[in-house]
């Protein structure tokens, strides 16, 4: 247990050290030469490349979504007929073809099916895996044009959709995921052609070990958010991650980019005292979710004590390899991001460890939150608060000299209740449609935090679940992808929309308050826990909290 939580001090100290470098090199790469190689290419291609305003920047989104549904479907539902497919895989139904679809696409990767048992190599490859990178690319292109509005004044122009969303993958996520499959591929990752080997296991018996272009698929879909593994039971099966330094890479993949961001807004803010205070916030949310989470990990379970098994809570649907404090720090870091991924079974941690890191997607995956959609999303709560302390102090609500008026605070009240709506309607529709209880292998009150937590990952565009529940059904598979949508989309286009309006603002100087120190830290951290947290109460109470006090009675 002490190399493990050399391994959490290390993983912390090397957040702080890279995180400013890479915002820095990110924000050097939006803002490159507008005659550059790639914009000439874009250009040759027929692309628009000046600078667009909000309207054209929400047509190239939602045009790029579309196509993005439509092509991935056709390759899930039609893999059977293409190439690729040397194990005869047949093509998936049309309602699990569309949630997979807009779960890829959305930068969800929540999946209801298991990839090595029934997708094809050109599936994995030609259709998830492109997306992992397309997905991950429009978040940053988003967050980058906020920050414009943010930053710029006077004008309606956000930067250019294309440019920024290919910037982001030559220059970024393609670097970034060579490096890392290089490493892993070190590590014993497969990186191959063949879809299958047939081995001998030490018993004699043979066996066939599903194999493909995992290493590839593995670095992307951490540094990018995604998080839906080549394998079923993701970074848990020992040939996606196999070693303890695969291990520690690719939960710190998870979190470098979403980090970055942050400083990357400070850069084009010119803020930075502002940008460090935001960082500390995140990373104290990061350490008292961590550090509570692993207590409850490595506590003892009264209810195992009359079996001699005190011990076995330490241990029990953990990776050996790992053990619960690295375990913890894996659920902890890709459920406050929107990666999803995992290296042990969220279902089989303890009931308060589970309910932590149900708690981090409730609160929208706020700290650090995705690449690109946790910083746009954490803005949402970062107006809310200026706005708060404004009406408490009687000032005129600025934030970096820029009002918040009627405007901004509608489009920020949309944003905020996504989750809450989201979460709690969808789930609330699919509990009472007829037959719809047949995906829960458990029921009571570990049931209901099942059936939360996967409405929560999907709204949460988090991806990550439970187990427990059978999520392939049509009522699931298409409430689901709904979801999906909505939480992408229904905190991305509010926000898109009150920087394209903030753009448009002349600064103004003097009576700003000021959002940098311990105080405006303290000030943010209270509204996400009073506004964010408190609004799932209530159903937190009938799922973890009703089951630890029935347990421990």
């Amino acid at each position: 247990m002490n190399g493990s939580y050399m391994a959490i001090g290390l993983y912390i100290l090397l957040l702080i050290i890279c995180a400013p470098i890479v915002g820095r090199y990110m924000f050097k790469v939006f803002e490159r030469n507008t005659q550059t190689l790639e914009v000439r290419w874009l250009s040759r291609l027929g692309f628009d490349c000046s600078e667009q305003g909000i309207g054209e920047y929400l047509k190239a989104i939602i045009a790029l979504t579309i196509l993005g549904i439509l092509l991935l479907m056709m390759i899930l539902m039609g893999q059977a007929s293409l190439p690729g497919n040397p194990l005869h895989y047949p093509g998936l139904s049309w309602d699990l073809a569309f949630n997979t679809a807009v779960s890829f696409v959305t930068n969800t990767n929540w999946q209801a099916y298991a990839g090595e048992l029934q997708l094809s190599s050109f599936s994995q490859t030609l259709g998830l895996a492109v997306q992992n990178f397309v997905s991950a690319a429009v978040g940053i292109a988003v967050a980058i044009a906020i920050f414009r509005g943010i930053a710029r004044q006077s004008t309606d122009k956000l930067g250019n959709f294309w440019v920024d969303a290919v910037r982001s993958v030559l220059f970024i996520l393609l670097p970034l995921a060579f490096i890392l499959a290089i490493v892993l591929v070190s590590q014993g990752v497969p990186q191959t052609l063949s879809a299958s080997h047939q081995v001998t296991l030490l018993s004699g018996v043979k066996s066939l070990v599903h194999l493909g272009d995992v290493a590839s698929q593995v670095a992307i879909k951490q540094l990018g958010s995604n998080g839906g593994g080549f394998y079923g039971v993701n970074s848990a099966y020992p040939l996606e991650n196999p070693t303890q330094l695969s291990n520690f890479l690719e939960c710190f993949a998870i979190i470098l980019l979403p980090a970055a961001l942050i400083f990357t807004f400070g850069y084009y803010i010119r803020h930075h005292k502002h940008t460090r205070t935001l960082f500390i916030t995140m990373t104290a949310f990061l350490l008292v979710w961590l550090l509570l989470t692993i207590c409850f990990e490595v506590a003892r379970d009264p209810s195992l004590h009359g079996l001699g098994l005190m011990d076995a809570q330490h241990w029990f649907g953990k990776e050996s390899r790992f053990g619960p404090a690295l375990t913890a720090l894996w659920g902890v870091v890709t459920t406050a991001t929107s990666n999803g991924s995992v290296n042990g079974m969220h279902d089989s941690m303890s009931i308060l460890g589970g309910m932590m890191v149900l708690s981090n997607m409730l609160l929208g995956s706020l700290y650090y939150g995705g690449v690109g959609s946790g910083i746009y999303g954490l803005l949402v709560y970062l107006l809310l608060t200026v706005f708060i302390a404004g009406l408490m102090s009687g000032r005129t609500p600025d934030y970096l000299g820029k009002r918040i008026g009627a405007y901004e605070i509608k489009w920020m009240i949309v944003a905020m209740l996504v989750m809450p709506l989201g979460v709690l309607l969808l789930a609330s529709i699919a509990w009472f449609w007829p037959g719809s209880h047949s995906a829960l292998f458990n029921h009571g009150a570990h049931g209901i935090t099942e059936w939360l937590y996967a409405y929560t990952s999907a709204v949460g565009d988090n991806g990550s679940a439970f187990a427990g529940f059978g999520a392939d059904m049509p009522v699931h598979n298409i409430l689901l992808a709904v979801g999906m949508l909505l939480g992408r989309f229904g905190i991305m286009f509010p926000m898109l929309l009150i920087a394209a309006r903030m753009a448009k603002q002349p600064k103004t100087t003097g009576g700003d308050l000021p959002v940098s120190g311990p105080l405006f830290g303290g000030l943010l951290s209270s509204v996400i826990i009073l506004v964010g947290g408190l609004s799932f109460l209530p159903v937190l109470v009938l799922g973890p909290v009703a089951e630890y006090l029935k347990m421990h009675g």
